[in-house]
Parts: structure tokens; C-alpha cells; sequence
């Protein structure tokens, strides 16, 4: 049985606080790199879906115009005092990916890591990032998703079966096989972690 939205939103809500300390061996092992690989290609006026915490906001570079959004007010609050922390400027709200307050073609680059595997509809949070992205623009995205090698594949279903109830998480999503029916170039990709972590380099035809 999945969890309705509201009742998601207020269980990332309640992580918020805590989430950060969790996670940080997670985060230095697995993750990092990623965010990295991911944001330094950020360029011009760009959009972080589903910014939680703020992870992400260290590895941009300066010059990138930044808005993030997420559901959760509470992963607002924390990723505000993130960006003060870094000195980072950015403009914060509170949307669902999959209905972004934002006009069509808005954004040079659109970001997402390590949340469409929270979203309720991937698809639908897809069509929006290449809704508010400009002709030629950038689709940067890393995320865990569904491994290469089959053992490790096995035990994610099962995971899945407590974390998609539980929490809404995916662990056998894989955002690159939906992507190629939106027809965007795919310029770069790489998995790592047994293929259970996969970085996209997309643009949106110009």
C-alpha cells in the first residue's frame, strides 16, 4: 500500500532534523562524488529539484544562478541554513516535482540526485524538469537505482518491499531507461557501486 503525499511530506518533514548526522557515512562513501560529478556541470540559471538538506549546495559553481525546491518546509529550513553556512546564494520554495511553479523553458540546467527515487511519479517529476528547462539545456541527474549486478538486485526488491510503504523509496527505479522516451540527448552516463548508483548528462533538443 503506498503512502498519500501529505502523509510523505510529513515523514521527510520529520527527518529534516536528524537526517544529515544519519546519513553522513552514506554520504562520504557513496554519494559525494556524485553530487560533484553532477553540479560542477551546472550552468547559467539553474533549477535543484528536491534540494532536502542542502547536500548539494557546496558543489556549485559560483557563477550558477540557483532555485531549489522541495516538499518538505522542514528540509527548507534545513537547506536555508546550509546555504548560509557555505555562502551560498540561493532562492528556496516549497513545490512538488511533479507540479513546479514555474513558467516553460525557465532554466539553463535542472538538477536532481538521490530524490526521484522518493518521488510518488517519476515520469511525471521527468516531464516537469524537461517542461521548465530551455531548448538545449542541461538535465543533470544522479540517483541509486536498480543494479547491474543481480544479487545486490535481488535484495533491493525485498528492501523495497518495507521502503516503498514505509517511506516512498525506490531502489529499483532507473530514471535513464524513462528519460529515453522523452527523446532528450543522453551525452554522459555512469554507473558505479555494483551499478547501483548511476550519474546522467541529458540536454533537452534544442
Amino acid at each position: 500500500m503506498r503512502r498519500s503525499s501529505g502523509a510523505l511530506i510529513g515523514y521527510w518533514d520529520r527527518q529534516a532534523a536528524t537526517y544529515d548526522r544519519r546519513s553522513a557515512g552514506v554520504e562520504r562513501r557513496f554519494l559525494a562524488d556524485s553530487r560533484r560529478w553532477v553540479c560542477g556541470r551546472a550552468r547559467g540559471v539553474t533549477l535543484e529539484i528536491a534540494v532536502g538538506t542542502g547536500a548539494n549546495l557546496r558543489h556549485y559553481p559560483d557563477e550558477v544562478d540557483l532555485t531549489g525546491v522541495d516538499w518538505s518546509a522542514a528540509m527548507l529550513h534545513a537547506a536555508r541554513r546550509q546555504a548560509d553556512l557555505v555562502h551560498r546564494a540561493v532562492r528556496l520554495h516549497q513545490a512538488d516535482a511533479a507540479a513546479l511553479p514555474f513558467p516553460a523553458a525557465t532554466f539553463d540546467t535542472v538538477v536532481s540526485t538521490f530524490a526521484l527515487c522518493c518521488v510518488p511519479d517519476e515520469r511525471a517529476a521527468l516531464a516537469e524538469a524537461l517542461r521548465v528547462l530551455r531548448p538545449g539545456g542541461l538535465l543533470l541527474l544522479a540517483d541509486h537505482v536498480a543494479a547491474s549486478f543481480w544479487p545486490l538486485r535481488a535484495l533491493q526488491h525485498v528492501v523495497e518491499l518495507v521502503s516503498v510503504p514505509l517511506q516512498g523509496e525506490h531502489y529499483t527505479r532507473r530514471p535513464l531507461a524513462a528519460l529515453r522516451g522523452f527523446g532528450v540527448v543522453i551525452e554522459e552516463t555512469e554507473r558505479l557501486t555494483m551499478g547501483a548508483i548511476e550519474r546522467v548528462h541529458a540536454r533537452k533538443p534544442r
